[in-house]
C-alpha cells in the first residue's frame, strides 16, 4: 500500500528534482505546487465521491442542496446560488435541472421579480442532504489526514491563491 514503504521516493519530489535538472529551475516550485494540489484534489475527490455515491449525489449536487439547507426557509434565488457557488451559470443550471428531476428541489417564481427563479428545497432534498452530510462528516471531513494546524494553514494558503486569482 502507498505510504507504507519508508524508502519509497515521493513522485512529486522526484519530479521537482528532475525539473530542476532537465526543465526550468525557476519553474520547478510552481510545477511542484500545481502537481501537489492536483493530486491532493484527486484524492479528496475520490473520498467525497465514495461517501456521496450511496446517496446518488455528486459534489456539485450536494453543494447546491447543502447551500439551500443552510438558508432559513430552504429557498434562494437562482442568481444568488450562481454567485455563491462561483461556477459557470450553465453548470449551476444543469445541477438544478438534475435536482428538480430527482425531486430534491423545485424551481418556483420569484415573489418580487417575475423574470427570476427561486430554488426551493423539498422534504426529499432536505432528507438526502442531511444523510449525505453525516456520511461526508464521518467518512471524509473528520478523517482529512491533517492536523488542525495544517488544515488551517492549507485553507489560508488556498484562500490567498483564490483571492490572487480573482
Amino acid at each position: 500500500m502507498a505510504g507504507q514503504n519508508p524508502h519509497r521516493v515521493d513522485p512529486i519530489a522526484e519530479a521537482r528534482r528532475q525539473w530542476h535538472v532537465h526543465a526550468r529551475d525557476d519553474a520547478a516550485a510552481g510545477m511542484t505546487a500545481v502537481t501537489s494540489v492536483m493530486r491532493a484534489q484527486q484524492l479528496m475527490q475520490a473520498s467525497v465521491d465514495a461517501a456521496l455515491k450511496p446517496h446518488k449525489l455528486t459534489f456539485a449536487r450536494y453543494e447546491m442542496l447543502r447551500m439551500l439547507a443552510f438558508t432559513r426557509a430552504g429557498r434562494l434565488p437562482l442568481a444568488s446560488a450562481i454567485d455563491r457557488l462561483q461556477v459557470h451559470p450553465t453548470s449551476v443550471t444543469n445541477t438544478v435541472d438534475r435536482l428538480v428531476k430527482d425531486g430534491y428541489i423545485e424551481r418556483v417564481k420569484h415573489p418580487s421579480d417575475g423574470r427570476a427563479a427561486m430554488l426551493l428545497l423539498t422534504d426529499a432534498g432536505r432528507a438526502v442532504v442531511e444523510e449525505a452530510t453525516v456520511a461526508l462528516n464521518t467518512e471524509v471531513f473528520e478523517r482529512i489526514g491533517m492536523n488542525h494546524a495544517d488544515t488551517t494553514a492549507l485553507v489560508a494558503i488556498v484562500a490567498r491563491f483564490r483571492e490572487g486569482s480573482g
